[in-house]
């Protein structure tokens, strides 16, 4: 008896022990009440409660500031804990939508493993720090953003013209000189998202101009047409996340948009990555991914080898560089979505969902290294991933010399049916004027060769196709393929192909081949094959043209 009553009685005293440790661990001893006892202001120490910001609209609810009490609402200059820092300035009010909308985690938790996301269950962790500027791309979609090329070249043009000497950009510039150099002209860190004089360049020279001295003589002088638009670039390209931009652009020079979609535009070979940002560690396979199991990490081993993280991927390694990576995991982590009210919805995302603005810069350079480079190569000479066919040279003097305009862009509309090439001439691909802009970037990629004009008819070839078909199968069908599907060198065995290339087309490049590639001329022998007589030739062509007709 006495034994049952002592087992009670301690039995209670170690539940009642346990509550009151549970008790104060849960009041007392909690992180965010720790780090809000370490702080202080002005006011002297700070009032200790849960510290929330709710915005209904957004329907978010989100704890953060109750550790981060520096970004709470009406705290700022707090003492104490290095986390109880204010929010660098952002283009927004911070307080006004909470943390989560931007940085992702578990707004309503106060415990920080929960707050980050950082548990099995919560499908949107935090985003890591060195990513956080992805957070942007919730609500923002940046517009016309140029390839990495011309956007250094539009930073480089910045600051050569020494417009630091008045304007602050990122925190550089603006600061008043020696010898009256500099004025301290408006802030441009955020102009693109706030919009500017488009005039601006007129009043300018008209200052500099009607002075003798001082500082509007001695920082600002005529500009170029080159220049100004290199500068119209930079400043649209303002938009309060400069990072964001850069990993924009990486991703607008290495032609992923030949396979993948974004806001509804680009190929379909690979998956759409509008909300590629999304993805759920926790349903991810994580086997070959060193480090730490989050989205990040797994991206990045993605551009590194995409068939080691994911089996059976069609995606090539395209051999990028690590800092290449480093920008395109940030920017495929902005591509997330969030259901926003229309008040809430800012000018950009409006533009793209319901007017169908680009994002991607329209000059024909941007558009061919964000949808071309990655088949092509970013010079068009051709391209060749392991395990694949070779991708051909479009920017060749050889190509270019024989193909007219109206064939390349035939090309690009039509693409090649039954090959990687899709069709551009469709609601995800390209305006008709886009695709000239791409023919006439090819030509400038080609040093600006013309087409040969063609004197005789688009169809002339009279050859004997049986003799024809033996010469194809003893010297193209090799590189060809024995029924013209292609290999080592192009599909001829193609409806498009056959409806835009001419006779002269085909023949002449048979007898000149492709400088640069495994095409050889016939008009001349080599060690391993005699030179192919004009008949001979034209029995070739009158060969190919024998698929047309077929099924």
């Amino acid at each position: 008896m006495n034994k049952n009553k002592h087992l009670l009685l301690w039995s209670s005293v170690g539940v009642f022990l346990l509550l009151v440790v549970a008790a104060w661990s849960e009041n007392s001893n909690k992180e965010w009440r720790r780090i809000q006892k370490s702080a202080s202001n002005a006011e002297g120490a700070l009032d200790i409660h849960l510290r929330q910001v709710v915005n209904t609209n957004l329907n978010s609810a989100d704890r953060c500031v109750s550790c981060h009490a520096g970004m709470a609402p009406g705290e700022s200059e707090l003492k104490g804990h290095a986390i109880l820092a204010a929010h660098k300035p952002v283009v927004h009010q911070p307080a006004d939508y909470g943390c989560t909308i931007c940085h992702g985690g578990q707004g309503r938790a106060t415990d920080k493993a929960d707050a980050h996301g950082d548990v099995h269950f919560w499908p949107q962790p935090m985003l890591p720090m060195k990513y956080s500027n992805a957070g942007c791309g919730t609500c923002h979609t940046p517009l016309n953003v140029p390839n990495s090329d011309k956007l250094a070249s539009a930073q480089q043009a910045f600051e050569r013209l020494d417009c630091l000497a008045c304007h602050r950009v990122g925190g550089r510039g603006g600061t008043l000189r020696p010898g009256g150099g500099g004025l301290e002209g408006p802030d441009l860190s955020n102009v693109g998202f706030k919009g500017y004089d488009i005039a601006w360049y007129d009043k300018h020279l008209a200052k500099a101009t009607a002075v003798t001295e001082g500082p509007w003589k001695a920082s600002f002088g005529a500009i170029d047409d080159v220049q100004r638009q290199a500068l119209t670039t930079w400043l649209n390209t303002r938009v309060g996340s400069s990072k964001l931009v850069e990993a924009k652009a990486a991703f607008h020079s290495v032609g992923c948009m030949g396979c993948h979609k974004v806001s509804g535009v680009g190929g379909d070979a690979g998956p759409d990555l509008s909300r590629a940002g999304e993805k759920d560690p926790g349903l991810l396979d994580f086997k070959a991914v060193p480090g730490e199991r989050n989205l990040s990490n797994w991206l990045k081993e993605h551009f590194r080898s995409p068939v080691a993280t994911v089996p059976g991927s069609q995606m090539p390694a395209m051999g990028l560089s690590e800092a290449q990576i480093d920008l395109l995991t940030m920017y495929v982590l902005s591509l997330r979505r969030r259901d926003l009210p229309g008040s809430f919805l800012p000018k950009d995302r409006v533009q793209v969902l319901r007017f169908g603005a680009r994002e991607f810069a329209t000059d024909g350079a941007t558009i061919f290294s964000a949808i071309c480079a990655g088949c092509h190569g970013a010079d068009g000479k051709g391209r060749r991933y392991p395990g694949t066919q070779a991708f051909p040279s479009i920017a060749g003097q050889d190509f270019l010399s024989l193909a007219t305009d109206e064939f390349i862009t035939e090309t690009i509309q039509q693409g090649r049916p039954g090959r990687k090439m899709p069709g551009w001439a469709n609601e995800a691909g390209l305006k008709p004027e886009e695709i000239q802009k791409v023919v006439a970037y090819l030509r400038q990629l080609g040093g600006n060769t013309a087409t040969k004009p063609e004197t005789t008819a688009p169809r002339w070839v009279k050859g004997d196709a049986n003799v024809g078909q033996r010469l194809f199968a003893a010297n193209c069908a090799g590189c060809h393929g024995a029924k013209g599907e292609g290999g080592e060198g192009p599909a001829l065995n193609n409806k498009i192909l056959l409806a835009t290339a001419t006779d002269t087309f085909l023949i002449e490049t048979i007898k000149a081949g492709r400088r640069g590639t495994a095409m050889q001329g016939f008009e001349s022998p080599s060690p391993t094959r005699a030179a192919l007589a004009a008949r001979e030739l034209e029995s070739i062509v009158s060969f190919i043209r024998t698929w047309e007709t077929k099924k």
